[in-house]
């Protein structure tokens, strides 16, 4: 069904998703049926993911961690049927997103179960945007969690052209405590390719990144009430905050100064300036209305001149 919403309007609407309203809280703000806000939400995350896969390639990257936050869709996990099981549509759900540590640029992510195929999907985007370096003082360094699909996966991918070093957090009674995190007792990191300074390997960054996502994407909030109906609805929210997060938000600095730095795409020179909301939705939508149109145009060519 087509979107028939004011232009101004849309933005609006793409605007507080973005910011980390509700589906039925943007609904009551831009006076909007909630049915339309779902519906705008989907298709402008689907026109998301075609401008990253299109401004995503020949990245330079230097240190990239990865890890992966819990959500669930229509139900928790243990109230699934056999069925539902099986079909692999509801309950638990996991993002995987890589984080440059420098630029804080999000270049890949996947969503799905955590299973080693996700891993894969994660990091076969990953090696397609980046530039592969044979020298191995120009090698990108890969930092995990004790995830065992990532050495085996990470290794047939990237092979030599890439370092590999896994970091594992050791806590004090982890199944203990579910409003707070157990204490934490230490770390133990190892190289599984060519890392020599082991102090190096770090996931502080990426983990950090996580709560961003729980606070701006309420359905990844744990003990709350949001969530999502469909997977489809939670990979359109993932793709809005994603490029939103890479073109749009401006991050701080570390420390206590406050200072914020330049939106990721423009750390890592894929744009020469911040974007405003209005600035991302013309180019997102202008490129999906030239999608739209070379599609339209293709029908007509094989209904007039056939194959």
């Amino acid at each position: 069904m087509a979107n028939h919403l004011p232009k101004e309007k849309q933005i609006s609407v793409v605007h507080h998703l973005a910011e980390g309203n509700s589906i039925r809280a943007t609904s009551r703000l831009c006076r909007v049926h909630r049915n339309t806000v779902m519906r705008t939400l989907v298709e402008f995350g689907a026109a998301c993911k075609q401008f990253m896969d299109l401004s995503f390639a020949n990245l330079h990257l230097e240190h990239l961690q990865i890890d992966e936050i819990w959500t669930f869709v229509g139900k928790k996990q243990g109230r699934l049927t056999s069925k539902e099981r099986r079909e692999e549509k509801l309950g638990d759900a996991y993002l995987f997103i890589a984080l440059d540590q420098e630029t804080k640029l999000i270049p890949a992510y996947s969503l799905g179960k955590r299973t080693s195929e996700n891993a894969y999907k994660l990091v076969k985007q990953l090696q397609e945007r980046l530039v592969i370096s044979p020298d191995l003082d120009d090698q990108v360094l890969i930092s995990t969690d004790g995830f065992n699909a990532y050495p085996p996966v990470i290794g047939s991918l990237f092979g030599d052209t890439a370092k590999h070093g896994v970091l594992i957090k050791k806590y004090r009674n982890p199944e203990v405590g579910r409003y707070a995190p157990p204490d934490l007792l230490g770390t133990e990191r190892y190289s599984v390719h060519d890392v020599d300074d082991l102090s190096t390997i770090c996931t502080s960054h990426v983990e950090r990144t996580n709560l961003s996502i729980r606070t701006f994407m309420r359905r990844f909030t744990r003990l709350a009430l949001g969530f999502s109906k469909k997977i489809e609805n939670l990979e359109a929210a993932v793709q809005l905050h994603l490029c939103y997060y890479n073109f749009c938000w401006r991050p701080r600095e570390k420390g206590r100064s406050g200072k914020l730095r330049d939106a990721p795409a423009m750390m890592a020179g894929i744009t020469d300036h911040v974007w405003t909301i209005d600035e991302l939705y013309e180019n997102i939508m202008g490129l999906e209305q030239d999608r739209l149109a070379y599609e339209r145009y293709e029908r007509l060519r094989r209904k007039l001149f056939g194959q």
